[in-house]
């Protein structure tokens, strides 16, 4: 109990620790990306074993985020907090001596199941222990530019750690002192929280979540690859909205439901999920053809292409606690406007890219894309959560963590389909003009945070939040 009290006394101790578990997770979603063409060197898989290593470890994070944040505030959102460290840093050690493709894609998986414990309780986590709305939308921004120093800062570290080890297999060594860093200080420092009356278990709802995602992601993920008219992947889709149709039947009628889907009245809430899809949307898009730009058309070495996603991450680690401060003097409108502008403006701005586009123009637009992803974060995080009943709070994270994997993997998956689809002769003199489609849907994911935001932060907007987080639906 002492422990718990000095940690809340301290809530910045808190916050780090929950930033430094956070930044291990979100920097593995871009590390593995410079490895690529060492894996391939290595382990020897094809193009969709490559794909694979990236996917796996989102197809279960995924699908899993929703579970992981109910269950936080069921059995304590401490506890599994460190069982996800713990399987995340095991998972991540077993990833470095992976001895065949196969192996490495299933353990990707397996660091997969422990991410998903990390980032919607460490959310969760923090809306306990920052009580005031001032406070946590601070502490938010401050989480918001961590993660998305994570994001940016990985082809970097990748580079530097393939570079001095000479391989990939570093990439995964590094994740081990850091788990096991943090889970010290988990036991130390983080209070232990829940739901003061938690509910029963719904593994009907739970059940139906997974697949839902699951199938969602996974159809996601394989649409370019198989056409996203074929069987397979009208089926998946298919099955994804049958989940979800049960979803609401099912969970309407349960007392004590897992997702409480009054929640999507709030227009805030579900305008903030919609936000979450867009901005991460335009970072996978973002990520994957930027990395393949530098490293096939301009023919950079990994540490090289690592070293020009700085200004991406100089921008967001600046600008991430700068949108914390302004939600919580000014509210969410102004930081999601000027997060929209700034990533349709990085879009615009690269819709020309060529092979010969100067590296001032690449920089500027980079950091510029740094901004945009920077001020995002805290509103999204600040207007979803900050009008839920704290007893719901791990699963309000979940859906929203969830909504930034879908979106990732959607923009992933769209911008490599529109530049596959595009290219004309090799990738590496074609490359450039194919992704001018792909930056203009950017562009689009831009405008789309701007209305959104505005949609989301009027009077009647914040009137809808307010009823929901006066609402108790299973008791005071």
């Amino acid at each position: 109990m002492a422990i718990a009290q000095r940690a809340v006394r301290r809530p910045g101790l808190v916050l780090a620790v929950c930033s430094l578990s956070l930044f291990m997770v979100g920097m593995d979603v871009t590390i593995a990306n410079v490895a690529l063409p060492s894996i391939q060197r290595d382990l020897h898989p094809g193009i969709s074993g490559l794909e694979w290593v990236i996917d796996a470890y989102a197809l279960l994070l995924g699908s899993l985020l929703i579970l992981s944040g109910s269950t936080g505030d069921r059995l304590g959102r401490r506890r599994t907090f460190q069982i996800g460290l713990g399987v995340f840093s095991a998972a991540s050690l077993l990833c470095s001596v992976a001895p065949s493709a196969p192996w490495l894609i299933a353990f990707r998986m397996v660091q997969g199941i422990g991410g998903s414990m990390l980032n919607p309780v460490s959310l969760s986590i923090i809306r306990s222990v920052y009580t005031d709305d001032r406070g946590r939308a601070r502490a938010m921004g401050i989480w918001a530019g961590v993660f998305g120093l994570s994001l940016a800062i990985g082809p970097l570290i990748g580079g530097l750690l393939i570079g001095a080890t000479g391989g990939w297999r570093a990439i995964f060594w590094v994740n081990v002192p850091i788990g096991l860093a943090a889970l010290a200080l988990t036991a130390r420092l983080v209070p232990e929280s829940r739901a003061s009356r938690p509910r029963r278990i719904d593994p009907g709802g739970q059940v139906l979540v997974i697949v839902m995602l699951a199938s969602l992601t996974y159809a996601i993920i394989q649409g370019p690859q198989l056409g996203w008219t074929a069987p397979w992947i009208l089926a998946l889709f298919a099955v994804s909205l049958a989940s979800l149709a049960g979803i609401v039947v099912y969970e309407t009628r349960r007392q004590e439901p897992l997702l409480e889907l009054a929640f999507f009245r709030s227009i805030p809430f579900s305008g903030a999920s919609a936000i979450a899809v867009c901005a991460f949307a335009a970072m996978g898009g973002f990520a994957i053809v930027t990395t393949l730009y530098l490293q096939v058309v301009r023919g950079y070495s990994a540490l090289q292409a690592g070293l020009l996603f700085l200004p991406a991450a100089a921008a967001a680690v600046v600008f991430g606690p700068l949108s914390g401060r302004m939600v919580g003097r000014f509210g969410a409108r102004w930081s999601l406007v000027a997060a929209g502008v700034a990533l349709g403006t990085c879009g615009v701005m690269l819709s020309g890219l060529s092979a010969g586009t100067s590296l001032g123009w690449l920089v500027a637009a980079y950091f510029v894309f740094g901004i945009g992803f920077g001020m995002v974060s805290a509103p999204i995080n600040d207007t979803a959560l900050g009008g839920m009943p704290p007893d719901q709070a791990g699963v309000a994270a979940g859906i929203v963590s969830s909504a930034r994997q879908i979106g990732q993997t959607l923009g992933v998956a769209i911008a490599g389909s529109l530049v596959a689809s595009s290219i004309r002769g090799s990738w590496q003199s074609g490359l450039p003009a194919a992704s001018h489609a792909s930056w203009w849907v950017m562009a689009a994911y831009g405008v789309a945070v701007v209305v959104l935001g505005l949609v989301t932060t009027t009077r009647r907007a914040r009137l809808s939040a307010a009823r929901i987080a006066a609402w108790h639906p299973f008791g005071p």
